[in-house]
């Protein structure tokens, strides 16, 4: 999943930077940090594993899998931000604004714990909110166009968000025979870390 899951799917504070923190660590530093981080480092591989195996991520895939291969999984875990962000049984819109806030205001309180590249892209992702954008198209568009940027062996003017746009509706029926199941994962996954305290 993308930024938008991983910290919705959070418990805590600490969890938060721990989600966030787990793409920027060797796994030997994990236990270098606060119980509650390290909490959050455990549920984003958790929520990893268990996204990779599902097989509504599987039939995702297949939308993009024409066009990028290997790297279907990084445009699925953004177009399943999409579908969370204008999922309103999970939040309403101002709640989903008073996440996107609050996120922000956790990790710029826990800035000491992430390397320099990551404090630099905060202060993108803060300024343009992408948190509370993954809402809309352009926003989405936005983040395709980012992991392409990214990376090294595609083609930066690949259709990704054409793809995207062309189908929605499959993409639509993914989401929602996946994030209950995902959603039920996390919390079972969080009452047995709050039993190894």
């Amino acid at each position: 999943m993308n930024y938008l899951a991983h910290s919705f799917l959070s418990f805590s504070d600490g969890q938060i930077v721990g989600q966030f923190l787990e793409d920027h660590i060797r796994n030997k530093q994990r236990f270098s940090f606060p119980k509650d981080i390290q909490d959050g480092i455990t549920m984003h591989r958790a929520i990893d594993t268990f996204t990779d195996a599902h097989p509504a991520i599987h039939e995702a895939k297949k939308v993009f899998s024409p066009l990028v291969r290997l790297y279907s999984g990084a445009f699925v875990d953004v177009s399943m931000d999409y579908f969370l962000a204008t999922d309103f049984s999970q939040n309403s819109l101002p709640g989903w604004k008073n996440h996107s806030l609050n996120v922000y205001k956790v990790l710029n309180e826990n800035l000491e714990y992430f390397p320099e590249n990551f404090r630099r892209m905060l202060e993108k992702m803060e300024y343009d909110d992408w948190l509370y954008n993954y809402r809309e198209d352009w926003g989405i568009k936005f983040s395709m166009q980012n992991v392409l940027n990214k990376a090294k062996y595609l083609d930066k003017d690949i259709p990704v968000f054409q793809a995207f746009l062309d189908h929605k509706d499959i993409l639509q029926k993914c989401y929602d025979d996946f994030f209950p199941d995902l959603l039920a994962h996390a919390k079972a996954e969080n009452a047995l870390l709050q039993l190894e305290m």
